[in-house]
This record gives structure tokens, C-alpha cells and sequence, in this order.
């Protein structure tokens, strides 16, 4: 099991990481950063907490655990509730299969010390 890294230290080192890759990215690497900011984006015919839910899904059953994490909190940051997680996360556990158990567990263990940090 790897160890658990708190919501605070994985936006430290997300941030981090991400201006190293700035520092070297090409037109392409950029462009790719920006599509997936742009689609996530107010505005559109979803509501930004939908386009979340819809990132934590296929994130989940894709199992990254790094995307889950940051879906999770960016859920949690549109005011998603314990019963609208829960449904979105019974749906990737159908999709996903029993492969994404541990991925379900961690995505609660982030959801509940998010609700304990409030």
C-alpha cells in the first residue's frame, strides 16, 4: 500500500511538479494544458462540478490515483455532497470493477479529511 500524502503536500507537489514540466514544455505540452484546463472550465452546457464528477469517474476507473486526488478535491471545492460522491463512485466501481476497490477507498479517505479540514 503506498503511503498516504496529505491534501496540502499533494497540491505542493503537484504545483511543483507542474513547474518543472512548464519550465520544459513545448507548444504541444502547453497546448495539452490548456485543453484540459479549457474543458473543465464555467461555461458550457455542464456545471463545472458535473465536468468534476465526470473527471473522477474516468479517472477512477482508469486508476490514477493522482487524478482521483485531485478530482476529489476540486469536487469538494464545488460543493459536491457526501450522497452526490458517493452515487459517482458506485458508478465507477460498476465501470471499473473490483480492480478500482483500493481507488474507491483512498477516494474516501480524501473526502473525509477535506470534510475534517473544513
Amino acid at each position: 500500500m503506498a503511503g498516504r500524502v496529505s491534501v496540502p503536500e499533494f497540491k505542493k507537489e503537484r504545483d511543483r511538479l507542474n513547474e518543472i514540466v512548464m519550465k520544459y514544455a513545448g507548444l504541444e505540452t502547453k497546448r495539452f494544458y490548456n485543453l484540459d484546463s479549457q474543458v473543465y472550465r464555467k461555461g458550457g452546457a455542464l456545471p463545472v462540478k458535473i465536468k468534476e464528477l465526470l473527471g473522477l469517474v474516468a479517472s477512477l476507473v482508469l486508476r490514477c490515483d493522482e487524478c482521483i486526488k485531485y478530482h476529489i478535491i476540486r469536487c469538494s471545492e464545488e460543493g459536491l455532497t457526501d450522497q452526490e460522491l458517493e452515487e459517482a463512485l458506485s458508478i465507477s466501481l460498476i465501470v471499473g470493477g473490483s480492480i478500482t476497490i483500493p481507488h474507491l477507498r483512498r477516494s474516501w479517505d480524501t473526502w473525509e479529511e477535506l470534510k475534517h479540514s473544513k
